[in-house]
């Protein structure tokens, strides 16, 4: 291994933006449950992202948005890139990624809606 891959610092980072009809439930209880189901998300996300090796030896970098939709025990139901990264070792890593994140944790009772969708950002770079 070079020199360069022994000290290189890679970040996977995601944050996930959640976009749902929360309409008339108690905001203090059932936020911070939402907060923590989000927290939970991004842990699971940050764990399982790899990224590419050949990515790594070429020092590429990518980003892109997948809305992902779960059901109410957390299945991943289905998902599609919103904004590619534009590099197919990249895209091509998305739907692995999502197999490995399959299911998600459980949402909150609060988030009443049979079906739920978010836009879940990803992050592949080099610091």
């Amino acid at each position: 291994m070079s020199k360069f891959m022994s000290k290189l610092c890679v970040y996977v980072t995601t944050v996930v933006i959640f976009s749902f009809g929360m309409v008339g439930f108690s905001v203090n209880a059932q936020a911070n449950d939402i907060k923590k189901w989000q927290t939970k998300i991004v842990k699971l996300v940050a764990k399982k992202q790899v990224y590419p090796r050949s990515a790594m030896r070429k020092e590429l970098e990518g980003r892109a948005k997948v809305r992902v939709s779960i059901d109410r025990s957390g299945a991943i139901v289905s998902h599609e890139v919103v904004t590619p990264t534009g590099l197919s070792v990249f895209d091509k890593e998305i739907p692995k990624l999502i197999k490995r994140i399959d299911p998600l944790p459980t949402p909150p009772k609060s988030l009443t809606e049979g079906q739920l969708s978010f836009v879940l950002p990803l992050s592949w770079v080099i610091r």
